[in-house]
């Protein structure tokens, strides 16, 4: 059979306001674009996953929503897409349908809502697919009637066993980055989180030979490639953290990856980050103070405990060479419109090298969505094309939408001026002292 893999990508929003600031302010959206222009590592899996004989294809989306012409000569497609992408996503799938291909939808939207899913698939895959899809292949070569393939009715997923993704159908297209996965989940499990719905999985580390075998993999292909792990919390268990950096620093690559703001206690591992190209560190910090940020993680409540740090572990971390990225998620229970001062205080006193700023978003499947449509707080009931992380669909607590909406314009204009940007910038250098740390 001839497969494609079929990538939804680019940025969404639909405030029009924020989309405005976005296109005037320097880095409103530079980590959007970062990520918008990343490859789907889950889809570069599943045709490692593939059965040999067929004839495998990449593709992405445009951001219109429409799809290259190629994939309809495809026989079977598989279409991987996040809620915000989720419409665009079907129409593609009802198009290439009613052209004779055979289509399989998966991620984490689907896995949440897979009868949602099922009339525009023949094959919804719900969890994760490695395992899942060499069944789904050989059903849509017997022409088999198709359905629902959820994980949990495979063998789990052994991530020491995981094949090189198939980083040579990407071809000569030129991204910014390229993704390796280091670690699977969590061990935290936020209301907000959407990931920890998919990975049922506990947090899981893959052996650090085969991270860089995948690294080397693309290096070989794309030989100054910039690579981010494509992970939620990397350096959770620091020996293995540090395991993972030693062996990374003879490939002479650069590397960015997202973690907590636990790594500041740890300098050896910081020095060995810094000396195995970590340019970037993403934390999410979600509150600078610890009253909205109690219940938000339901395990241990463990980013309350750690509020009153997160300033001078922003410096602790700079301070060794790598910088940081520090994000927010406005309109939490315990926000008011005083967040927004507080959040431009934070950012001006700790001087993080970049600060993101999103709406909370009630992603379906999460417990913040079940809590929020109980209270009858959600705006929109199944307008999964605002989950951008930038359009208001829910009742904030603390304010009304109009504020909310209103105060991420107040605060991203101050954040992300000129001046504001190269200040924090500027700091970073005179917080890195290499003397101190060579």
């Amino acid at each position: 059979m001839k497969i494609g893999f079929l990538a939804m990508s680019g940025i969404r929003a639909h405030d029009t306001e924020l989309l405005k600031l976005g296109l005037t302010l320097p880095g409103f959206v530079e980590r959007s674009r970062a990520i918008a222009s990343l490859p789907s590592l889950g889809l570069l899996y599943l045709a490692a996953c593939t059965p040999d004989g067929h004839e495998l294809h990449y593709f992405e989306a445009e951001s219109s929503g429409t799809e290259p012409p190629e994939v309809a000569t495809c026989d079977l497609v598989a279409i991987s897409t996040f809620s915000a992408q989720i419409f665009e996503a079907y129409e593609i799938a009802d198009r290439l349908r009613s052209k004779g291909v055979k289509v399989a939808m998966g991620g984490l939207h689907v896995s949440v809502l897979p009868a949602e899913a099922l009339p525009h698939a023949d094959f919804v895959v719900v969890g994760e697919g490695e395992n899942t899809w060499p069944a789904v292949v050989r059903a849509a070569m017997n022409g088999d009637a198709g359905g629902i393939f959820r994980a949990i009715d495979f063998a789990p997923v052994d991530v020491a066993e995981l094949p090189v993704p198939r980083y040579d159908l990407l071809g000569d297209r030129p991204y910014n980055r390229y993704t390796v996965q280091s670690t699977r989940g969590c061990p935290w499990r936020c209301d907000f989180c959407a990931s920890s719905v998919m990975l049922q999985m506990p947090y899981r580390r893959r052996p650090v030979e085969h991270v860089v075998r995948d690294i080397r993999a693309i290096l070989k292909l794309h030989p100054s490639a910039f690579i981010e792990f494509a992970d939620d919390n990397t350096f959770v268990d620091k020996p293995w953290g540090k395991e993972l950096c030693r062996a990374l620093i003879p490939l002479k690559t650069k590397w960015f990856t997202e973690t907590d703001i636990t790594v500041a206690d740890d300098p050896e591992l910081l020095d060995l980050m810094r000396e195995s190209g970590c340019r970037q560190v993403l934390i999410g910090l979600e509150s600078p103070t610890a009253g909205a940020l109690a219940g938000v993680e339901q395990r241990a409540d463990i980013k309350t405990k750690w509020a009153a740090r997160y300033g001078s572990a922003v410096r602790e971390i700079q301070s060794h060479g790598v910088t940081v990225n520090t994000c927010f998620i406005l309109g939490l229970d315990g926000h008011t419109p005083g967040i927004f001062e507080e959040v431009l205080r934070f950012a001006e006193e700790s001087n993080p090298f970049d600060v993101q700023v999103t709406l909370l978003t009630p992603f379906p499947g999460t417990a913040l969505y079940e809590r929020l449509a109980s209270e009858g707080r959600i705006l929109h009931p199944g307008a999964w094309n605002l989950c951008t992380l930038f359009d208001v669909n829910f009742r904030p607590s603390g304010m009304t939408p109009q504020e909310l909406r209103a105060g991420i314009y107040w605060l991203s204009e101050r954040l992300y001026s000129a001046e504001a940007t190269r200040r924090r910038r500027k700091e970073f250098f005179s917080q890195f002292n290499p003397h101190m740390h060579s």
